[in-house]
């Protein structure tokens, strides 16, 4: 069987994929790893950042000896991908994104950065706060800066800027119609850089991925994969 590795976003958790899973694992073998310093795993000592998750990317299919693989990557794991398969072209078959952040400059990413206080999530959105606990235990309040400071270094030096043309493999880009941190002008402009690419917009879909419609994105998954 294929492989297919399901990748979380920043603040993510591999378990955002439980309403997609048992279906795709009808086609494919399916993986969900969890980058380090989400859920159960330890946080680097010296931090992260898009090289360290591209690395860990690349050591999950070289300690499991994947072939025929291809990656589904919700928000900054659509990032990630794209990145491994830059930097390993034929490693890879096709790769989906779906609400993934491509234009990084230093002042937005510094914006968003800004939001990722965990005293302040704790008091304005509690419930919030309530479910980074439930995902990533009492180590959520060092993971919010942690990701804070690997955006700004994705303002700093975006790596996918200006090397999507290399990257050769089918890819869809896929993003939703209310998602208030990615914009449609940025995804098609990533889709027209690409060489063999396409693009989807979902109807009134918002960025978490608990927010996306499975059958929705289950249809776009069987005609892009064509599974029947």
């Amino acid at each position: 069987m294929p492989n297919l590795i399901l990748l979380h976003g920043a603040l993510g958790h591999s378990e955002v994929f439980k309403p997609i899973k048992e279906e795709l694992s009808k086609y494919f073998t399916i993986h969900t790893p969890l980058f380090s310093g989400h859920g159960n795993t330890e946080l680097p000592e010296n931090g992260i950042s898009i090289e360290q998750y591209t690395h860990e990317l690349k050591g999950l299919i070289e300690k499991e000896k994947l072939n025929d693989v291809s990656i589904f990557g919700h928000s900054m794991g659509g990032y990630v991908a794209l990145c491994y398969a830059m930097e390993n072209p034929s490693a890879i078959n096709s790769i989906m994104t779906l609400g993934t952040k491509f234009d990084w400059n230093e002042e937005q990413a510094l914006k968003e950065s800004k939001m990722l206080d965990p005293d302040v999530i704790a008091e304005k959105v509690p419930k919030y706060a309530e479910l980074l606990e439930a995902q990533h235990s009492s180590k959520w309040k060092q993971l919010l800066p942690a990701i804070a400071d690997m955006m700004v270094s994705l303002g700093k030096n975006p790596p996918l800027k200006n090397n999507l043309s290399g990257i050769n493999i089918p890819i869809q880009v896929m993003v939703g119609d209310k998602d208030n941190m990615v914009t449609l002008e940025e995804s098609l402009e990533v889709y027209r850089s690409l060489p063999n690419a396409k693009l989807a917009v979902l109807p009134d879909t918002k960025h978490p991925m608990d927010k996306v419609r499975p059958k929705l994105l289950l249809d776009l998954m069987k005609d892009f994969w064509n599974l029947s």
